[in-house]
C-alpha cells in the first residue's frame, strides 16, 4: 500500500517547503514501547509490549473493526502502579499475543508490602469473530501472602480510523457508557450518520468494582496460588453471536487458521534464516487475508490499510501466484463486485474502473472523505486484466475466466477510452477532484512525480510503469480471447499491444540517462528522472532486450541499489531522500517486482544481487518481517538496515516479497494446457544450497520438487508426484 496523501496547494512546490496534505499520516513523537498487533476478518488490535492499549505514547493503539476503533484504552495497574516487562512474544502462527509480567515493589502508605518480581502475570490475548479475548493468569511465587489491588482502565472514542490518523472533524456523534450488570458494560455511541456502534466488556468473575471506565479486584494470594481473569471485547455484537468461552474459542480460532493455509505450495530451504522469514511471511499472509463473499482476499497491512485494496491485493495475488492461485480467484472476482458502473467525481469513478480502496468508517459514510468506495488508482485496472490473463495461465480456469470476462472487457474499454482522456495512446491520471489523490499511480505521495528540477508534474499524467502493465494486460487479455473463441479481438489487442510498445519507446527514452522517464506531465513532457518505475517495465515485458539490459545495469550501480534494495529514486536526483515515503526509500514489493523484471530477461546475477540484499535486509529486521518500506541509507559494515518510523508491519505485499523473490532466482513457469512447470534459467543464490518445494500444484496434479545448487548451475530432483505433471528446465541466453 502506498500513503493516501492529497495536496491543496499548488503542485509547484520547492522540495523544502512544506504542505498541506489532509491524509498523511503523522509522526509526534517516538514510540515509548513496541507494538503488536493482530487481526481476524475485519478486526483488527495494536496493542504496546505489555499487552496494553492506550497506556503509552507514539503508537496507533486500539481496537478496530471496519475502520472504527472500539476500544482506544485497557490499561492493566496493580496497586495503581504499572508491571515490569519480562518479555512478550508473538505466536509462530501469529494467532496470538503472550505478554510476561511481573511486580515491581509496592508500597502503601510509605510502607513496602510486596518486594518486586514476586507475581507473574501472563496475559494472553486472540482476536476472533469481532471479539478481542484476553485471559490474565496471576501466581504468587513468594514464601508469604501477597495482597494486592489489579485494576483495568478502559475507554473509548470511537473515533473513524482517519481521526485516529489525525483528522479532525468540526463535529462528532454522541458516546455513553452504561452498567449492564456485576460484569458487563457497554459503551455505545451514536454517529452523525445515525448508526449505532456498540462496544461491549465482559469480566468473569465479576469485579469487586465495576464502572463505565473502570473494573477493579483484590486479591490475597497464598504462596504458589494462581488465579485467572477472563475479559472479553466485543463489536457490535461480534460477527458469531455471544463470544464462547476463551479456550474453547482459541482452539476453534487456532485451528481455523490451519485449515486456511491448507492447498499452498510449501518451501524449506538450506537457510535456516530464510525458513524463518518465510514462515513469518506466510503467517503474515494468512492474518492478512480475509474471508469477503467473493472469496478470500488480502487486506492492504496493519494498522492503517487493513481494508480491501485494488492495487495492493492484485499485485499481491500476482506474488503469490505460483504459490496459491486462490488468492488471485478471490481478489478478481471480489474486485470485478465493486468495479465501477458510473461517474462519480468525488469518488474518482468512472465506468469499468477498478477499485482503489473501500472504506466503512462513519467519514466515509458521511462523504468527509472519499473512500467508501474510491477509484482513484490509476494501475488497478489495467493490473486487474494482467492478472485475469496470469490466473488463467497458471490455472486453467476457464470457468473462472467466463465469469470474469465482461469484467475484463469493461476494464478494457475503460483503458482505451477514459483512461486515456487526450487519446495519445496513453493512459493517464487526473484526479476529478481535490479530495482526491493527487498522484494515482503506486507513488501517490504529493511529491512522488516530478521532473529533474524539482517541479511537480501537473496535468494528465502518465506513468512508465502503466504502460507496461497496460501492454501486458492486452496480450495477456488476447490469450484470453482466444481461449474463448474471440479471435478478431485476440489479434486487436496484440496490434494495440505491440504499437504501444513502440510509441511508449519514443515518447519514453532518455538516452542521456540510459533508462526510461519516470511519466509523461500533461504536456507530454518527460519527467527525466532515474527512478526504480522504469525497472518495473521490466516485469511487463514491453521493453526492448538492448534498453532492458540498460535500465538492469542502472539499477544495480551505487546510486540505485543500497547494499539492501533498490531505493524508489536514485541518490543524486533533486527529490532524493532516503528518509521519504517514495522518493528515495527501498520497498520490498517494488524490489521483487523488479526481480521478476530481471529474471524475464535473464538477468539472473542481477536477480541474486537483488534477493541477497533484500534477505539479509530481513535478517535484521523484527521478527525476520520485511516491512512496506524502510530508508535507503547506504549499507554499511556491521550495521542493519535503517527503518522508517511509520511503515505498516505487516503488510501484504511486504510480506508476499520473499515468495516472489524465489520465483524470480527459479525461473518458474506453469503451463496449465501442456500440464507443465518450467524452471527457465534457475539460479539459486549464495546463500541457498538447496530449496524444496512441496506440493507445487498445476490443476488437479501436484509435484514435490528438490533444487540442489551447484556453483551457479542448479540440479532438480522429483521427490514426489501426484496426477499428470510434467518438470523440464530451460537454458536459454
Amino acid at each position: 500500500m502506498s500513503a493516501e496523501v492529497a495536496i491543496t496547494l499548488s503542485s509547484m512546490v520547492h522540495p523544502d517547503e512544506p504542505v498541506e496534505q489532509p491524509f498523511y499520516i503523522p509522526m509526534t513523537g517516538p514510540t515509548a514501547r513496541p507494538r503488536r498487533s493482530l487481526k481476524h476478518d475485519d478486526t483488527f488490535i495494536v496493542l504496546d509490549g505489555h499487552g496494553d492499549i492506550g497506556a503509552s505514547a507514539g503508537g496507533p493503539d486500539g481496537l478496530f473493526h471496519a475502520d472504527t476503533r472500539y476500544l482506544a484504552r485497557l490499561e492493566l495497574t496493580l496497586d495503581d502502579v504499572q508491571p515490569l516487562l519480562l518479555g512478550s512474544s508473538l505466536r509462530d502462527d501469529n494467532s496470538g499475543l503472550t505478554v510476561d509480567l511481573t511486580n515491581p515493589d509496592i508500597y502503601r502508605q510509605g510502607r513496602h508490602v510486596l518486594a518486586k518480581d514476586i507475581l507473574h502475570i501472563v496475559r494472553t490475548i486472540f482476536l476472533w469473530r469481532g471479539t478481542a479475548y484476553q485471559r490474565i493468569g496471576v501466581q504468587n511465587h513468594g514464601d508469604r501472602r501477597a495482597s494486592f489491588d489489579l485494576k483495568l482502565a478502559f475507554d473509548n472514542d470511537f473515533a473513524d480510523l482517519f481521526e485516529a490518523r489525525g483528522a479532525v472533524r468540526p463535529r462528532r456523534g454522541t458516546g455513553s457508557g452504561r452498567l449492564m450488570g456485576p460484569g458487563e458494560v457497554v459503551l455505545d455511541y451514536r454517529g452523525l450518520d445515525e448508526v449505532v456502534r456498540t462496544t461491549a466488556l465482559n469480566f468473569d468473575p465479576c469485579p469487586m468494582r465495576l464502572a463505565v471506565n473502570s473494573a477493579s479486584y483484590h486479591f490475597d494470594l497464598e504462596p504458589q496460588e494462581s488465579i485467572s481473569l477472563f475479559v472479553t471485547v466485543t463489536c457490535n455484537g461480534g460477527a458469531g453471536g455471544e463470544p464462547g468461552r476463551f479456550f474453547r474459542s482459541m482452539l476453534a480460532h487456532r485451528r481455523e487458521m490451519r485449515r486456511c493455509t491448507g492447498g499452498a505450495a510449501s518451501i524449506e530451504t538450506s537457510n535456516d534464516i530464510l525458513n524463518e522469514v518465510l514462515c513469518q511471511a506466510a503467517a503474515d499472509l494468512n492474518i492478512l487475508m480475509t474471508d469477503t463473499p467473493q472469496g478470500r482476499y488480502p487486506y492492504a497491512g496493519i494498522p492503517w490499510y487493513s481494508t480491501t485494496f485494488g492495487r495492493d491485493g492484485l499485485i499481491t495475488a500476482l506474488q503469490m501466484l505460483w504459490v496459491d492461485p486462490r488468492i488471485a480467484r478471490g481478489v478478481l472476482r471480489r474486485l470485478a463486485v465493486y468495479q465501477a458502473s458510473k461517474t462519480d467525481p468525488l469518488a474518482d469513478a468512472e465506468p469499468g474502473k477498478i477499485l482503489h480502496e473501500m472504506r466503512g468508517g462513519e467519514m466515509a459514510a458521511l462523504r468527509e472523505v472519499p473512500f467508501a468506495c474510491y477509484y482513484g488508482s490509476v494501475d488497478s485496472t489495467p493490473l486487474f486484466v494482467l492478472l485475469a490473463g496470469l490466473y488463467l495461465d497458471r490455472t486453467g480456469d476457464i470457468e473462472t475466466l467466463q465469469e470474469l470476462w465482461p469484467a475484463i472487457e469493461r476494464a478494457l474499454h475503460w483503458i482505451d477510452g477514459p483512461g486515456d482522456p487526450d487519446h495519445d495512446g496513453f493512459v493517464e491520471y487526473q484526479r476529478a477532484s481535490e479530495h482526491g489523490l493527487a498522484n494515482q499511480g503506486w507513488k501517490d505521495s504529493y511529491d512522488a512525480v516530478f521532473h529533474a528540477d524539482g517541479r511537480l508534474a501537473e496535468g494528465n499524467i502518465a506513468l512508465a510503469e502503466v504502460q507496461g502493465y497496460v501492454f501486458a494486460g492486452k496480450r495477456l487479455a488476447a490469450r484470453c480471447a482466444r481461449r474463448l473463441g474471440r479471435v478478431d479481438l485476440a489479434e486487436r489487442l496484440e496490434l494495440e499491444a505491440a504499437r504501444l510498445a513502440e510509441r511508449f519507446e519514443t515518447a519514453f527514452w532518455c538516452e542521456e540517462l540510459n533508462t526510461y522517464a519516470l511519466a509523461l506531465d500533461g504536456d507530454k513532457n518527460p519527467c527525466r528522472v532515474r527512478t526504480s518505475n522504469a525497472g518495473q517495465l521490466l516485469f511487463s515485458g514491453m521493453v526492448r532486450e538492448d534498453r532492458a539490459r540498460k535500465v538492469a545495469a542502472d539499477l544495480l550501480r551505487p546510486h540505485f541499489f543500497s547494499g539492501w534494495g533498490i531505493r524508489t529514486v536514485a541518490h543524486g536526483e533533486v527529490r532524493y531522500n532516503p528518509m521519504s515515503y517514495h522518493d528515495g526509500s527501498i520497498w520490498p514489493h517494488d524490489n521483487a517486482l523488479i526481480a521478476l523484471g530481471l529474471s524475464r530477461y535473464g538477468l539472473k546475477h542481477a536477480v541474486e544481487q537483488v534477493f541477497t540484499g533484500l534477505f539479509e535486509a530481513a535478517a535484521y529486521m523484527d521478527l525476520r518481517r520485511l516491512p512496506e518500506l524502510f530508508c535507503g541509507f547506504r549499507r554499511e559494515k556491521h550495521r542493519g538496515p535503517t527503518l522508517y518510523p511509520v511503515a505498516c508491519v505487516p503488510q501484504a505485499w511486504a510480506s508476499a516479497t520473499p515468495f516472489t523473490l524465489l520465483e524470480a532466482a527459479l525461473g518458474l513457469e506453469f503451463d496449465a494446457d501442456r500440464g507443465e512447470i518450467r524452471l527457465r534459467n534457475p539460479r539459486l543464490p549464495a546463500f541457498l544450497d538447496w530449496v524444496v518445494l512441496r506440493d507445487l500444484r498445476l490443476g488437479s496434479s501436484a509435484i514435490d520438487l528438490r533444487i540442489h545448487r551447484h556453483g551457479e548451475d542448479v540440479s532438480i530432483e522429483v521427490l514426489r508426484r501426484r496426477g499428470q505433471i510434467q518438470v523440464s528446465m530451460v537454458l536459454a541466453q
